[in-house]
């Protein structure tokens, strides 16, 4: 059985197209991946707030995994700038690998997770590198970006 699994972020979108974009991809349940998912700056993605919406709006399950996120230190590196993206992927990508992430979910679980977290866009944002990470590991995954 191929496990599809997504990626969006929030940055840039309205509440309508958020969700409307998850109900439209069919998916299932929410994995957040954010480090912090509990700042004002989250919007309707602060995590009691988001868990609520889900559920109700789109009847969607919640997870948050804070293992699935990068270090403060690491996260800290890229946007200051003194870390540049080829490293952030390679210390990110050392990171999840020592953290076993694969271990966390069972993937036959997992089928159509969207993967959470605030870029906009998945080119340069740490759920890509997850959800690449996830396929890489399982095998037999398609990965869609909302």
């Amino acid at each position: 059985m191929k496990i599809k699994l997504f990626t969006i972020g929030f940055a840039g979108k309205s509440a309508r197209v958020f969700f409307g974009k998850l109900k439209e991809a069919g998916v299932a349940k929410v994995v957040d991946v954010r480090l912090y998912n509990s700042s004002q700056l989250a919007g309707y993605t602060k995590k009691s707030d988001l868990e609520y919406f889900l559920k109700e709006i789109v009847s969607v399950g919640y997870l948050h995994m804070p293992a699935m996120s990068p270090t403060k230190e690491i996260l800290q590196s890229y946007k200051s700038g003194t870390m540049d993206w080829e490293q952030y992927e390679e210390e990110f990508g050392e990171l999840i690998s020592k953290r076993l992430i694969e271990n966390s979910m069972i993937p036959s679980q997992t089928d159509k997770s969207c993967f959470l977290c605030s870029e906009s866009q998945p080119d340069f944002c740490h759920r890509r590198l997850v959800v690449e990470y996830l396929a890489k590991q399982w095998g037999n995954v398609e990965i869609n970006h909302l």
